[in-house]
């Protein structure tokens, strides 16, 4: 039998995962049999695993972070609706996010029995007006996002902190995409900028981790206290996390990658992959189509369902948007001369 071969990245432009750093291949290699789900057990990987949250604390601008390294951003997303839900008081609880807000979401309302209320967004953000209507005495949680996964778009995230604080709920913050490109931008987004409670950044993603690295960050430990359960049996007497055993070489991949790129290695990425992408972007409007963004390395424009399929029949990993928009994601492996390819392609048609 012929032995299978992963998925090359030479011609993905719609993925949000990438090729790992080659220091966080290597660490996770060292850690694939450790688990810091048992972190009596595993202490190694446990204190790698405080200094990952540390890492990410201080990309976010929060100091004395809590929180884990999690399988991705819908488990995070998943447990921030979680403690919303049990530190409130009501027993009919509705969390307000953009209509732009990941679907994990809806994946999180239907698993712990809450409303989700989807506003319809302007100008491809958050309208905070709308929002507002939609808050009432039951609302526990109000989410924005910081890279939005169709567009890329960044919500107004200090005004729905605000919301969120005279609704006395929980705000939380999904920068799974954007958390490793933000910090070299001028959007106020992070813990520093504004009243958050929570948030989602996933170092697998921009941050170059292997798979699955995500993260989930709380502005306190007495946050992550709303999830905890006891494990009788283990060395360690409670459990936060959604999952049990969990990935240790996610875990030190990530601290690999953070350590080798925070901060210049990462400020050269964004200001590689923002560049690929307005070239991107001009390139696509000067043949006539109607491009969104970029506003962090992601675009999208209205080129049409079958030529999507034609470039998908030439190898090209490009996907729609829900509005049927050709989508690509300017992310750490795609290059100039990937995109000079692909519009070749294009033009080919």
């Amino acid at each position: 039998m012929q032995r299978a071969e992963p998925q090359d990245f030479e011609r993905v432009l719609s993925s949000m995962c990438t090729e790992p750093h080659p220091a966080a291949r290597e660490a996770a290699q060292r850690f694939l049999a450790t688990n810091p789900g048992d972190p009596g057990t595993y202490q190694t990987v446990t204190d790698l695993e405080r200094q990952a949250v540390d890492l990410l604390g201080e990309i976010t601008g929060l100091g004395n972070p809590a929180g884990y390294v999690t399988s991705g951003g819908t488990e995070a997303n998943i447990q921030a609706v979680r403690i919303a839900r049990n530190r409130a008081e009501t027993t009919d609880p509705n969390v307000v996010v953009p209509d732009s807000a990941h679907f994990s979401f809806t994946k999180a309302a239907e698993m712990l029995d809450v409303e989700l209320r989807r506003i319809p967004t302007t100008d491809y953000r958050a309208d905070v007006e709308a929002m507002a209507d939609a808050i009432d005495d039951d609302t526990v949680a109000v989410v924005g996002v910081a890279g939005t996964t169709e567009y890329g778009h960044v919500d107004p995230i200090p005004a729905l902190a605000d919301l969120a604080a005279d609704a006395d709920a929980l705000m939380h913050v999904d920068a799974a995409f954007g958390g490793f490109f933000l910090p070299f931008t001028d959007f106020a987004w992070h813990f520093g900028h504004a009243d958050i409670d929570t948030m989602t950044i996933d170092p697998h993603k921009v941050g170059q981790a292997a798979v699955p690295a995500g993260g989930f960050l709380a502005r306190s430990s007495d946050l992550l206290d709303e999830l905890a359960i006891d494990t009788p049996y283990l060395e360690s007497r409670s459990q936060v996390t959604l999952t049990g055993t969990r990935s240790g070489a996610g875990v030190a991949s990530a601290v690999a990658a953070m350590e080798a790129l925070w901060p210049e290695g990462y400020r050269r990425q964004y200001h590689a992959s923002m560049d690929n992408a307005e070239w991107l972007a001009d390139a696509l409007a000067d043949r006539g189509y109607t491009v969104v963004g970029p506003e962090l390395p992601l675009l999208a424009a209205d080129v049409s369902l079958s030529l999507i399929e034609q470039l998908r029949d030439r190898g090209w990993r490009v996907t729609k948007t829900g509005s049927g928009e050709m989508r690509v994601v300017c992310m750490p492996h795609v290059t100039r001369s990937m995109l000079r390819s692909f519009v070749a392609d294009l033009d080919w048609y």
